[in-house]
């Protein structure tokens, strides 16, 4: 069975940046595998453009620049807010407040952004709204375990069910 649209794929990877010399970012080997339905965008595009017509024990090294990956870095994704902006319930959420802290808000259009605290100071916080890895060239390398049809259930709900999977 070959990798195409609605099958579900099991892998193992490894991921560096920008290529096999470079620092290592995330494992699979030794851990659970990689578990996704192929084809309904819940991967980098790249990253399953790369895998396929891929079969069952084949292997793989590809690299995906960051225009094609998590995007560029964008300085402007940079923003100082108001401080009373995290007031809570009449407090200061200094828990919230901790720099390396990514923090769940949402943008004047009511859409959900993921925010790293970089500076904390008097009266306002600087924000970083670049994705952790925007600007970093990715590097893959790993291994197809398996390959099945996906169940009726899992193309109706677009993600894998069972064992590396969700679970309802």
């Amino acid at each position: 069975m070959v990798i195409e649209k609605n099958k579900v794929v099991k892998l193992h990877y490894k991921l560096q940046e920008g290529s096999s010399e470079g620092n290592l970012i995330e494992e699979t080997h030794g851990k659970e595998p990689l578990v996704f339905l192929y084809g309904v965008g819940q991967m980098i595009p790249e990253f399953e453009r790369q895998l396929a017509g891929k079969e069952e024990g084949d292997t793989f090294a590809f690299g995906i620049e960051s225009g094609e990956a998590y995007g560029e870095y964008d300085p402007q994704a940079i923003v100082t807010i108001p401080k009373n902006s995290f007031v809570v319930d009449g407090e200061l959420a200094t828990d919230l407040l901790q720099v390396g802290k990514i923090i769940p808000m949402r943008d004047h259009d009511g859409n959900q952004l993921l925010g790293t605290v970089k500076e904390v100071g008097e009266e306002e916080v600087l924000m970083d709204f670049n994705h952790p890895m925007a600007g970093v060239d990715l590097y893959f390398t790993g291994n197809i375990e398996e390959i099945r049809e996906a169940t009726a259930s899992e193309l109706e709900h677009g993600h894998v069910h069972g064992p590396g999977g969700h679970h309802h």
